[in-house]
């Protein structure tokens, strides 16, 4: 009994120190000199630290970042996963039609290779529905990601083929995590999400449909004084301040966006 008891004592400590390594690893990442000054300004916004925690990535896990865009969480997941882990970055197509999409993913591989003691090992994958779904091998992936995406695929009909093919990336009993510009509870959901803005029971449904379940969500990501009727949409906040000079200072107060924080598991 003594020796049962040695062996579970001596399973717990190596546990609780192998979850400190894990996030002191998480944290040096975020501080690291990798990211830039402008991004880390926005980290009082969007908890970089609480966020990943609550979607409990860890270093040695395979994960999939969505439309990573100019790379503001690539900075912190591609060193935090380099060693022990895997990043998959799921980005435009380069065969992709709209120059947006062209202009964005030439931008990111130009800042992976600019870094490439940071970036190396980051493999590059192409989600551009609904041609390119595949964003890693099938049932490879332990973590998949994405913030402020599922407004854009609504807005092309795309948000259920993409919901899928996250679906299918993922391992059983891996999870989604989704983080997304919140609605106001009772405001009817437009089915283009013209304004940025998607209801919680909207997004949750989406996620269901493609065979998720409703793991849990956080206020990390709450913003109250965000009163989510702007001439612009989410844009007229920061960072895209969309009227420019026009009651910035107004907008500048306010800060980004109220954002829903959700997780999803895939069933084993």
């Amino acid at each position: 009994m003594k020796k049962i008891l040695w062996v579970l004592l001596l399973a717990i400590n190596c546990s609780s120190v192998q979850a400190v390594g894990d996030s002191n690893s998480l944290k040096s990442a975020i501080s690291g000199k990798q990211r830039s000054t402008e991004h880390k300004a926005r980290d009082s916004y969007r908890h970089p630290l609480q966020t990943l925690k609550f979607f409990d990535v860890k270093e040695n896990m395979t994960v999939v970042e969505i439309w990573p865009g100019e790379g503001w969480y690539t900075e912190i997941l591609a060193p935090y996963l380099k060693d022990k882990g895997k990043l998959y970055a799921a980005h435009f197509s380069a065969d992709a039609e709209l120059a947006y999409h062209k202009k964005g993913l030439e931008k990111f591989v130009d800042k992976m290779h600019k870094q490439p003691k940071v970036y190396d090992k980051v493999e590059l994958t192409a989600l551009e529905p609904p041609e390119s779904l595949q964003v890693a091998p099938d049932g490879s992936a332990d973590r998949v990601l994405t913030f402020r995406n599922v407004h854009n695929w609504m807005k092309n009909d795309q948000a259920s083929a993409v919901f899928k093919a996250m679906y299918k990336a993922l391992k059983p009993g891996g999870i989604l995590g989704v983080v997304e510009h919140r609605n106001n509870l009772l405001k009817p959901q437009d089915t283009k999400a013209e304004s940025g803005y998607l209801s919680e029971d909207y997004v949750i449904a989406l996620a269901r449909n493609a065979g998720f379940e409703f793991l849990g969500k956080s206020e990390i990501n709450a913003n109250s004084k965000d009163t989510k009727n702007y001439p612009e949409g989410v844009w007229t906040l920061p960072p895209s301040l969309a009227l420019k000079d026009k009651d910035r200072d107004k907008y500048l107060a306010i800060g980004e966006s109220d954002r829903m924080t959700i997780k999803f598991i895939k069933p084993e």
